[in-house]
């Protein structure tokens, strides 16, 4: 993607707000401009949404504090550090706030915010058009199916380590009042 505007000259007027996650969670935290702005559009915004580990940008953010809400699964200890409820599940949504949990996640996530913006006539004709029907070639989608040898693998990919994130949600959560 290519950004074309800034946050201060971006449009204020949204109807959703969605927040990626990916790799450089830690660093996005620490960035008070992506945090202010998050905490500004969620003022106006029907929804406030995420997927994967940007549910910890908006906890950051002060966006998730008292709402249930899915991380992937190797951050909940960091989304719990926000303030927010974490709930092992692949989609939840608790008010105006919709969050997925892992990147696979998204597409549900995409189908249940399409359902209540657009109807669910919409959201399962998206599906079928998509041809979404899961069937995974193996059955290793989540850290209890995978077993501990597998999950320390993957824990060696992550870039952005838990650890790291949690220290940069508690210094932020330090510096931020929780908004609403």
């Amino acid at each position: 993607m290519l950004p074309t505007s800034t946050f201060a000259n971006s449009r204020k007027d949204y109807d959703v707000s969605l927040v990626p996650g990916g790799m450089r969670a830690a660093d996005a935290i620490k960035d008070d401009e992506i945090l202010n702005f998050l905490a500004e559009a969620a003022k106006t915004v029907r929804c406030v949404t995420s997927v994967c580990t940007g549910s910890l940008l908006l906890g950051a953010a002060g966006l998730l504090h008292g709402y249930k809400a899915a991380t992937h699964w190797s951050y909940y200890e960091v989304l719990a550090a926000t303030g927010a409820e974490p709930v092992h599940a692949p989609v939840v949504v608790d008010r105006n706030r919709f969050s997925g949990a892992g990147v696979t996640a998204g597409i549900d996530f995409g189908l249940t915010l399409l359902a209540e913006l657009r109807g669910e006539v919409a959201a399962k004709a998206t599906q079928v058009a998509m041809e979404y029907d899961p069937q995974p070639p193996f059955q290793t989608g989540s850290p209890e199916r995978a077993g501990p040898d597998l999950v320390t693998v993957v824990h060696g990919m992550l870039q952005a380590s838990p650890e790291n994130c949690v220290e940069a949600v508690r210094r932020v959560r330090e510096a931020r009042p929780t908004s609403v």
